[in-house]
């Protein structure tokens, strides 16, 4: 699934191409597509037709198009496959397309949603008085957000009494992180992945959020990570930071500090690579 730097390449490229026109028709080709904005494919398209759409924004993984006037916004979810392409008009189809919309300008691009699982859509929203549709405002600031609070997240951390790698992940706490660079901020810390918040100093928390903004910053600088086709940007290219990956996916093969055989083990439901000599498991009280 995306994570914060895909997302941030999407939004990029989104606001190169799409910020500021105008909507002249949508078409909805699949009704899973629209299943979380309450008015179907029809209401969907007929609220989005002579809308302008504003500069896209983006909190951790959640990526939106803000209408001009700053009432609503059209939230994307890209899901496992969701793409959210600029294409030529009369480039085909794409298998998968699903949502098609088109400006009233001649530039000659429509944006195209494509979802091969069809677990993304597209919603409308009502917006927040922070700007953020109204689903997620309970999400939390990213880690590359200027207003992010890191006095605020030690103490969170401290309070949860969680396991560092499922704090990481609470979008509650920090949005943006999942589980590859995750695993790649811990093994850059020398933390290992079921290590106690509650143990985790002021230094360690700010020497690991350290490690979840270069690791981010690195994958953004390149496109992001891709293992398959499914993510790509609006151009439909994919990233290359799966090539720098320091701990995701390198089981058997040597640490790159140490040379340590990697490990994999199940975790809830996905799997945390780390490195046994350089993140070493937490003692187990008696």
């Amino acid at each position: 699934m995306p994570e914060l730097p895909e997302v941030e390449v999407v939004r990029r490229g989104l606001e190169r191409w799409v910020a500021g026109r105008t909507v002249e028709a949508v078409e909805v080709l699949h009704p899973r597509a629209v299943r979380r904005h309450a008015g179907g494919g029809a209401d969907f398209a007929a609220r989005l037709r002579g809308e302008t759409i504003g500069v896209p924004r983006r909190r951790g993984k959640y990526l939106w198009l803000p209408l001009e006037g700053g009432h609503q916004s059209v939230l994307g979810h890209l899901g496992m496959s969701g793409q959210l392409l600029v294409q030529p008009q009369d480039a085909p189809d794409e298998k998968h397309l699903r949502i098609r919309v088109r400006f009233e300008d001649d530039l000659g691009t429509e944006l195209r949603f494509v979802d091969q699982r069809t677990f993304g859509g597209l919603s409308l929203h009502e917006n927040t008085p922070d700007g953020l549709p109204d689903v997620i405002a309970h999400i939390a600031r990213d880690p590359l957000d200027p207003l992010f609070d890191e006095g605020a997240y030690h103490l969170a951390l401290r309070a949860k009494r969680t396991t560092v790698k499922r704090a990481l992940l609470d979008q509650s706490l920090i949005s943006g992180v999942g589980n590859i660079y995750a695993d790649e901020a811990l093994w850059r810390a020398k933390l290992h992945y079921e290590r106690p918040t509650a143990n985790l100093t002021r230094p360690r928390s700010t020497e690991l959020l350290g490690h979840v903004r270069d690791v981010m910053n690195a994958a953004l600088a390149v496109g992001g990570t891709s293992f398959d086709s499914l993510y790509v940007n609006v151009n439909g290219e994919s990233g290359y930071f799966d090539r720098s990956l320091d701990a995701y996916g390198r089981e058997d093969e040597p640490c790159r500090r140490c040379g340590t055989p990697m490990r994999r083990r199940p975790w809830m439901n996905r799997s945390s690579y780390f490195c046994p000599r350089c993140q070493r498991p937490p003692r187990v009280s008696s």
